[in-house]
């Protein structure tokens, strides 16, 4: 369950896609690009490069033991208890920097505006963003990061790697509310988390279901 949870949230935009994408516009510096017939072609550089992207809210503590948190869209699951978060330097990296960890929340339908906000300020120049919007925290059990109280699915994440603006995590535990649970799992439809649009630079809500993983595809093994 736990990574048909991260397939769907997240169709793992992996960061290290950064560096392949630098890799290819050295090529296309030195070819010609070669358009497909019968397409709009758009080069390497459209903004829908890999999309939907997943909105996950990044949670740490400051200096001063104030938490922070911001909005990254450059993330998926890197492998089966590890995620992985394209990040430049700011805020968040020098509290990743005191603490080892972090908390990983996703935005969701009724935390829009919100979730915008803390992607749109820095805590270098909003220290108090997070009391700002209405959010309250409590202290990781398990992890040196904050729990975002509003969010209710939450990864605590210690730090496994951070390289070349690479952030890799261990996700030691996940706690979700009751109330976006079924039967026992995490129930996305009850969660209702949104999606980052590249192109159209906005938020979408993920929608029904319209298959079965690792079953709707059977009829061609029959």
């Amino acid at each position: 369950m736990k990574k048909t949870l991260f397939l769907a949230i997240a169709l793992t935009v992996m960061a290290v896609g950064c560096k392949n994408q630098q890799n290819t516009d050295t090529m296309n510096n030195n070819e010609a690009l070669k358009e497909v017939a019968g397409r709009k072609n758009f080069g390497p550089n459209h903004a829908l490069v890999t999309t939907p992207q997943p909105c996950v809210m990044i949670a740490t503590w400051d200096k001063d033991r104030n938490p922070d948190v911001m909005m990254a869209a450059w993330a998926g699951q890197y492998d089966a208890h590890q995620i992985v978060v394209s990040l430049s330097k700011h805020k968040t990296t020098e509290n990743l920097e005191l603490t080892g960890a972090f908390t990983v929340s996703f935005a969701d339908i009724h935390t829009v505006a919100e979730s915008d906000y803390l992607g749109m300020v820095s805590g270098n120049n909003v220290p108090d963003k997070v009391t700002r919007v209405g959010f309250t925290t409590m202290p990781s059990p398990n992890v040196d990061a904050p729990i975002i109280n509003e969010y209710p699915l939450t990864l605590e994440c210690k730090v496994v790697s951070w390289e070349g603006g690479i952030l890799v995590g261990e996700v030691v535990n996940q706690s979700a509310d009751e109330r976006i649970l079924t039967d026992g799992k995490v129930d996305l439809a009850k969660l209702q988390p949104i999606v980052f649009d590249a192109a159209g630079m906005c938020y979408r809500s993920i929608g029904e279901v319209v298959g079965s993983a690792w079953n709707a595809g059977k009829k061609f093994a029959e």
